[in-house]
């Protein structure tokens, strides 16, 4: 008995030689992680994420830099000398990698750049103005409820329930003579519901939560609440799905430009523009068709993958 004392009295020495009783349960502090934050950590380490990034910003730059980029004019029929009745359609030679557009003669390598600005421009105008309308309608259904709620929704109702490429059909066909601005107006229109039934869904979260009924509780204004408390709060998956939103624009963009409501002007290439006319050539020289699409694939693919890697990133369900 003794001895099973004694070593019971050396195991409790030695466990306390090993451990500073008086540090045990400290925690080190390592300071806290936000969530942007912590999305970030995990989105730097997503290959998906870094994919969908890399695509994106090389077409934003492509774009922006697309005059400098493009080796000549897209209006100047540089291989119209090629044309002839056996070779009705250029191919590629020395300085022209891609061949001619058509019959026209004009460089289709330099016009696939050039159309990179339009297409960009068409995506985000029509994006940021869809954006900008559903912020109103959300904000007037999440934050006023009641009749404005009913209001605004059964009009969201019914623009949801009618295809995307349906309604922006219809909307560019109101409109007399078809441009650039059409495009975007018609687009724009197809995304306002998109955007409001989801900002409207994030604030009446919010109208719900602690602060904003402490806020109430004090007789804070309601605009104030809306405007401070309940808005930006609510902006998180409205600009994710922004993301979203600017891939399927552009897709719909290109698929208006093709049924022509686009800008008729060819000087200022787009890719939808530039695969609606090769569809004349597609039996002679498919390859017309095959770059444009590609290009409008790749771009929309490159913006689904950063807005779906985006979207995980900052779902607070999704923390670890």
């Amino acid at each position: 008995m003794q001895r099973k004392k004694d070593r019971i009295d050396a195991l409790a020495a030695t466990a306390g030689a090993a451990a500073d009783i008086p540090d045990a349960g400290r925690v080190s502090d390592s300071g806290g992680l936000s969530l942007i934050g912590s999305a970030w950590l995990r989105l730097r380490r997503d290959p998906v994420f870094l994919i969908g990034a890399t695509v994106t910003l090389l077409f934003i730059l492509l774009a922006i830099f697309a005059p400098l980029l493009a080796p000549h004019n897209g209006h100047t029929a540089y291989l119209i000398k090629e044309v002839s009745a056996d070779n009705p359609v250029p191919g590629g030679e020395k300085g022209f990698p891609l061949g001619a557009d058509g019959q026209t003669g004009r460089d289709l390598l330099s016009r696939l750049i050039l159309g990179s600005r339009q297409t960009l421009i068409v995506g985000v105008l029509a994006t940021l103005a869809g954006l900008c309308g559903g912020l109103v309608l959300g904000t007037v259904a999440g934050s006023l409820g009641g009749w404005a709620d009913t209001v605004v929704m059964r009009v969201v109702d019914v623009m949801l329930s009618l295809p995307s490429l349906v309604l922006a059909l219809a909307v560019a066909t109101l409109f007399g003579k078809p441009s650039q601005w059409t495009l975007i107006i018609a687009i724009a229109i197809v995304q306002v519901p998109i955007f409001a039934r989801l900002l409207r869904g994030s604030m009446l979260t919010q109208r719900s939560s602690d602060h904003v009924l402490a806020a109430r509780a004090l007789g804070v204004k309601r605009s104030a609440i809306t405007f401070r408390h309940m808005l930006p709060n609510s902006l998180g998956p409205v600009l994710v799905q922004a993301t979203l939103v600017l891939a399927t624009a552009i897709i719909e963009a290109a698929a208006l430009s093709f049924l022509g409501l686009g800008n008729p002007d060819d000087s200022s290439p787009e890719w939808g523009q530039m695969l609606g006319q090769a569809q004349q050539y597609f039996d002679i020289a498919p390859r017309l068709a095959f770059w444009p699409a590609g290009c409008i694939v790749v771009v929309a693919f490159g913006f689904t993958l950063m807005g779906e890697s985006l979207r995980e990133a900052l779902d607070p369900r999704n923390r670890r």
